[in-house]
């Protein structure tokens, strides 16, 4: 079957086991009399005997099934079937030629408890077959969006799509963004590949499913990734063709659930939106793993009856209102919360799966503004603000980030809805501008791996790989997302191309060359012409290049011959010979953090790294394991004349290892604070060992400072010594901080929250930076005077403070006049604070 198209996975595999379900002693009269329902554990595993006791069906709304069909005769199907569309041929009606639709219909509406057969979740149901897929399973985007618009056309609520696709479609996902308008819930399957979330599913709107064996855990075929919404049983016991019944499995199966408990559940509340449907069910889901979303399983296992019984709250991320209550949420779907009031604030965590950026859009009142705070897995704090409908960005680093949103009218006393949409765009790789040949990327003469993207429309990779020497070449290409089908195009200069693109999506494409001889070789790197959206993930391409190489710094193998090296700048070079040494010297002006690296060596060796003085005294040694290609000394380096020896446990001479020492002047033993408007009073405190940095030689003055680090910083200002026994649900006593907190509490510098927790790893905001400040000076605030700055009024907790520390000199706000109370505080903002207070 061609994997560019629209496909399903047809696979069989199920084991049977008979249930019933007992509450309280008493046996529920809610289970049918389908002679094959002991035949569907599933219903079991999702709670359908306590669903069924609420709501049984729902033929107030219409479920359209995307498909190859649907078997209009099936005794089980026909009398929960209305009209549809064959859209491959309209001449013709929606009759199944695969098998695969009948499935699906059976799993959402099989006639519920008339003695025969299988029962569908929903007992009686109004199911819509639309035809979109050919006998064989396969179809196309266009067929795709014109059967999600002849479903909302034609009163469709819900539209199932137990199918996907690899590729990103402007077009598909303007129809998804019409089905949203309509208000219409799609639902669709992650996909079987064990690989990435396909599309549909993976547009911001659509619910999306993935499939759990019979254990719970994600099944190793089904498709995970940043869109994943929740999941369902992966197999399951249905409906099939020739008025038969049989075992089914993949996510296929696993989002006919999903869309037929939506409709269970809209059934009950048809004021509900689209939207909240969606929400209601992630609401409502079993967590699998860790407590919220994942990528994994989303926000869990389908949960009918919690679905049934739980009321649809506006806000399922409360509590959250601080940074050690945050909830994760996905960096590329839509979800809906709310503000209640100008006091609230709402924590998310996200996890950036590369480099990149990560755009937030707000659904919400036109007439309120929302101040947005994102940190960065770096630490790293930026501050912005939004409105209805716009985007903004933030520039992210892999790992977890940060965001905390609070109405920017602090006043405001009624709840704001909004729904937030995020969507992850990943790094532009670091060879770019080289989307032309001409601007192809030189890359160094000898093996190595590189990492691109494909950040952009259109975008390819062109690189320059100059021989030097007669050889072999190998090249490898690989992708870690099914969601690429990479094309390897490669020329010697003059010379005829040749493409190869032998795998499909997701696979690897190789290409050797026996004999290479001197010039220039070109390589293009791309996506097959019909992939040429920008694409979060990351292609790898492996040059293996054996030649007989010459080390260029030679003779260097006394320390008299060292070559001498320029800082941050790296050298080549080859122990290509029994008993071979290389020796190199650098010079440090000024004290500096200096890094020394070798990379790039060849599997197996192993290379022996030893550093020495200007009397060449030993300092330090390193040695690579045999398999690792790399290694580093770093440390303090006070100015002066420094030696590197190099030596390998073998000899070799087919690719040039890299040395590089990388130096960063210290100011005060930071590399991070030269000429920041923070330096000097960072420097006053670090003399007075009131502060410290961190163990990298930096300070990170533009990082958030904590809750925990600035009870420490001010229990060392103040030299306080007393202290009290505190007990913080979230503070063990070997926590780093803890003296320091418990002298700070004896103080009554800070104390902990009303749910007896401290939160040591929550951001200080600028207000209670300035309070803790005011507390361990002994302030306690003015009543009377002009307020000092514009976003504070009478009625703020914090108003006396604030105008007793402006009027003594120790506070300043912004040029607008405002002084942002809420903002999270950074650590140079913390010291220059307490330094002009203690001066």
């Amino acid at each position: 079957m061609n994997t560019r198209m629209l496909k399903q996975n047809m696979l069989a595999s199920f084991t049977g086991l008979a249930f019933f379900l007992i509450c309280c002693g008493t046996v529920y009269a809610a289970e049918p009399n389908d002679p094959f329902y002991t035949k569907q554990t599933y219903l079991q595993r999702i709670h359908m005997s306590e669903a069924w006791d609420i709501s049984r069906g729902n033929t107030g709304m219409i479920v359209a099934i995307v498909d190859t069909g649907v078997q209009l005769s099936h005794p089980n199907l026909k009398g929960n079937l209305v009209k549809g569309v064959n859209l491959l041929d309209p001449s013709l009606p929606p009759e199944d030629d695969n098998g695969h639709g009948t499935n699906v219909a059976g799993i959402i509406g099989a006639l519920g408890n008339n003695d025969r057969g299988t029962t569908g979740i929903l007992w009686n149901a109004k199911m819509m077959p639309i035809k979109a897929l050919k006998a064989d399973g396969s179809g196309d985007e266009q067929m795709l969006g014109e059967a999600i618009r002849y479903a909302v056309d034609h009163g469709a609520r819900i539209v199932v799509l137990s199918l996907g696709l690899n590729k990103y479609s402007a077009y598909l996902s303007d129809i998804v963004k019409y089905a949203e308008e309509k208000d219409v819930l799609l639902v669709a399957a992650t996909g079987n590949e064990g690989n990435r979330v396909k599309y549909p599913a993976a547009y911001p709107t659509v619910l999306a499913v993935g499939g759990v064996g019979v254990d719970d855990r994600v099944h190793s075929k089904s498709n995970t990734g940043l869109e994943i919404d929740v999941v369902a049983p992966w197999n399951v016991f249905t409906t099939a063709m020739n008025d038969s019944y049989e075992e089914k499995d993949g996510t296929s199966m696993a989002a006919p659930q999903v869309a037929a408990a939506a409709a269970l559940a809209w059934g009950l509340r048809p004021d509900l939106k689209a939207y909240q449907i969606r929400q209601w069910i992630r609401q409502t889901a079993d967590d699998l793993g860790t407590k919220g979303w994942e990528e994994a399983t989303g926000y869990g296992l389908l949960r009918v009856d919690r679905l049934l019984k739980e009321p649809y709250v506006d806000d399922m991320y409360e509590p959250n209102q601080r940074k050690d209550q945050a909830k994760t949420i996905s960096v590329s779907k839509k979800i809906t919360a709310s503000l209640e009031g100008g006091g609230d604030v709402d924590w998310y965590a996200l996890d950036a799966p590369y480099d990149g950026t990560i755009n937030l859009t707000f659904d919400m009142d036109p007439k309120q503004t929302v101040n947005v705070q994102h940190t960065d897995a770096s630490g790293v704090l930026t501050t912005k603000s939004a409105q209805n409908g716009q985007t903004i960005p933030f520039k992210v680093t892999k790992g977890r980030n940060y965001v905390q949103l609070q109405l920017k009218d602090r006043s405001y006393e009624g709840a704001v809805p909004y729904q937030l949409t995020t969507f992850f765009e990943i790094y532009r790789d670091p060879f770019e501008d080289n989307d032309k040949q001409y601007k192809a990327y030189v890359l160094p003469s000898r093996t190595q791996t590189i990492k691109g993207t494909f950040h952009q429309y259109h975008d390819v990779d062109w690189f320059e790989f100059p021989v030097e020497q007669s050889g072999s070449l190998k090249l490898t290409l690989s992708v870690d997302t099914a969601r690429m089908d990479p094309v390897l195009l490669v020329q010697r200069k003059g010379e005829k191309s040749v493409i190869i693109d032998n795998g499909d999506d997701g696979e690897t494409e190789t290409y050797e060359i026996p004999k290479v001889f001197p010039g220039s070789y070109y390589f293009r790197v791309s996506n097959v012409k019909e992939y040429e959206n920008p694409i979060v993930g990351e292609y790898t391409l492996r040059i293996e290049y054996n030649a007989k190489l010459i080390d260029p710094n030679e003779p260097n193998d006394r320390s008299y011959q060292a070559t001498f090296m320029s800082l941050n700048t790296p050298y080549n070079g080859l122990l290509d010979r029994v008993g071979d040494v290389d020796w190199f010297q650098f010079r440090v002006d000024e004290e500096s953090y200096i890094k020394i690296s070798v990379k790039d060596i060849p599997s197996p060796v192993s290379i022996y790294m030893t550093l020495y003085d200007g009397t060449l005294k030993s300092m330090a040694n390193s040695m690579n394991a045999a398999y690792e290609d790399r290694q580093m000394l770093s440390g303090r380096f006070g100015p002066g004349t420094y030696y590197v020896k190099l030596t390998a446990n073998r000899a070799f001479d087919n690719q040039l290892y890299q040395l590089q020492v990388d130096a960063k002047p210290l100011t005060g033993g930071y590399t991070d604070i030269r000429e920041h408007w923070a330096a000097q009073s960072i420097l006053t405190l670090t003399g007075k060992r009131i502060i410290d940095g961190y163990d990298d030689y930096t300070f990170q003055p533009d990082r958030a400072i904590t809750r925990a680090e600035a009870t420490a910083v001010l229990s060392r200002a103040f030299n306080l010594s007393k202290q009290r026994a505190v007990s913080y649900s979230d503070l063990p006593s070997s926590h780093w901080a803890y003296d320091y907190i418990a002298r700070a509490a004896q103080a009554n510098i800070i104390d902990g929250y009303p749910d007896r927790t401290f939160a040591p790893d929550q951001p200080v905001t600028r207000m209670e930076m300035t309070a803790m400040l005011a507390r361990s000076m002994n302030k306690t605030g003015k009543l009377r005077g002009q307020l000092p700055f514009t976003d504070i009024d009478e009625n703020y907790w914090g108003a006396g403070l604030l105008k007793q520390m402006k009027a003594e000199g120790l506070i300043g706000g912004y040029s607008d006049g405002t002084f942002r109370p809420d903002q999270q505080a950074t650590r140079a903002e913390f010291v220059r604070l307490l330094a002009e207070a203690l001066s």
